[in-house]
């Protein structure tokens, strides 16, 4: 048995990887490696969201309450570093920090993640290694006394999860492989799935039972991932590593000219991308507590828990997703499908005419002085989730695509960076719900993403030969 010993073996043992995968469609028309992939974030996303929707609800009803807050470990510094970024808060304003801080980093910490991956002991080593972190993470959120660790712990994480999974599923295909958007819109799609499952196990397991029922139920999750993981890493694509000894460093050329241009276009359009997620991660943090005073949660004699708000919109999105994708499968067999540019454009376009929804709801229950029936939200989780299911799992595609070669999974750790932004703006818009009518707040919100559709215009007329190249264009550089 002979071992590749050079640069040019690494890259062309993933090319041939990617060849012979054209021919594999054993999961429902793509590579077997997606369906373990999916599978395994199925799991650690039913953790995430699981843990999510009872965070604020814990912190708010529980944990930052007089006598009980004195008994974690380190929230006199971690609540006076928050001072210095929001100014003096109350133990209120101090869980939505908290929040909001873990929302906002979760997106920045797969910056090292990447790295680790990239250049360290490669992404299946990686992945492990956070979902084992994730798990310890969530099992010392049962503890008062350690909260802060199990933040900590569930940041570092996903920052090893989360990108190089992405990143992996990206590698399962060549960069012309017409599937590529189609798999990251089937990989989403398991996340919708646990979104819905999610609050209606860990949130009513935490409001109705106990919050670390809750807590634990995620924690036991992300060790179901983790086995469905390793037992699927035989469909996972080879390492661009250098092996341990004996061997040269895996292929990474040079930046080219181009390279470093699509590069820098991809990292200017962060902003962009944040400010056209605005009223879909709203859904995460104001949407919530606007949710309670304005919709009738009356539900079979009783209240409904208001992290299956979660659910409702999962259950939305994840219908709304598969349509999708059948309608640019369809639109794929009659004409050219759009390049990823052009579909988030259009999935930024939708968005922006949600919360309009919300904007006018608003003005019924300010003139009527009765919330309106949740049914009602319906059609703003319509409207946004088939705007959404066009820009993030979309994005996902064009970073891992236009992602020069051995920076795969930092790139693809830069495209969560917009979440990152996405969420520290929420924050600051979410601190302006009491401050403006809620008319005012959601159309607010939908001028942003307005500017936002404007934007990605722009960079798809003028930066096209970028984003969308044409064979020509690829010849060419």
């Amino acid at each position: 048995m002979t071992t590749s010993t050079g640069a040019t073996g690494a890259g062309d043992s993933l090319s041939a990887f990617q060849e012979s995968n054209r021919s594999k469609t054993s999961f429902i028309g793509h590579p077997p490696g997606v369906g373990w992939l999916s599978s395994a974030e199925f799991w650690e996303r039913f953790a995430y969201y699981g843990m999510q929707a009872l965070l604020v609800l814990y912190l708010s009803h529980f944990l930052f309450k007089p006598g009980t807050i004195e008994h974690v470990w380190g929230i006199g510094w971690f609540s006076h570093a928050l001072e210095s970024l929001y100014g003096k808060l109350d133990y209120a304003a101090l869980a939505s920090a908290v929040v909001g801080f873990y929302s906002a980093t979760v997106y920045l910490t797969p910056i090292l993640g990447g790295y680790i991956a990239d250049r360290l002991i490669g992404r299946t080593w990686t992945v492990a290694i956070g979902a084992s972190m994730m798990a310890a993470g969530y099992f010392l959120l049962c503890v008062e006394q350690t909260f802060l660790i199990g933040i900590f712990a569930l940041l570092f994480g996903v920052g090893c999860f989360k990108g190089n999974i992405a990143a992996q599923v990206g590698d399962l295909y060549t960069i012309d492989d017409p599937r590529r958007a189609d798999g990251f819109q089937v990989y989403f799609l398991g996340i919708q799935i646990a979104v819905i499952i999610a609050p209606l196990i860990t949130g009513t397991l935490g409001e109705k039972v106990g919050w670390t029922w809750g807590f634990a139920s995620a924690g036991v999750g992300i060790l179901i991932g983790l086995v469905i993981y390793l037992f699927g890493r035989y469909s996972y694509p080879p390492e661009l590593l250098a092996q341990r000894k004996g061997t040269a460093k895996a292929d990474r050329p040079a930046l080219s000219r181009r390279d470093w241009g699509v590069v820098a276009i991809l990292v200017v359009l962060l902003p962009v991308l944040a400010m056209a997620a605005v009223g879909n991660q709203q859904i995460f943090n104001a949407y919530l507590i606007w949710s309670e005073k304005n919709y009738d949660l009356a539900m079979f004699g009783g209240t409904m828990p208001t992290s299956w708000m979660f659910s409702i919109d999962a259950v939305v999105s994840t219908f709304l997703m598969i349509g999708v994708i059948a309608f640019w499968r369809w639109y794929g067999r009659h004409w050219q499908e759009p390049a990823e540019i052009t579909k988030i454009l259009i999935g930024t376009a939708i968005s922006a005419f949600a919360p309009l929804t919300l904007a006018l709801f608003s003005q019924i229950v300010a003139q009527t002085g009765h919330p309106v029936p949740l049914w009602w939200a319906i059609a703003f989780h319509v409207i946004n989730d088939t705007g959404f299911s066009m820009v993030f799992p979309v994005g996902l595609a064009l970073y891992s695509r236009a992602a020069p070669k051995g920076l795969g999974g930092i790139m693809i750790a830069i495209y969560y960076l917009h979440l990152f932004i996405g969420n520290n703006l929420i924050g600051y818009l979410g601190g302006l719900l009491d401050k403006m009518s809620g008319f005012q707040f959601w159309l607010l919100h939908s001028a942003i993403i307005g500017v936002a559709a404007v934007l990605l215009l722009l960079a798809r007329i003028f930066l096209g030969h970028y984003l969308a190249p044409t064979k020509a264009d690829v010849a060419a550089a």
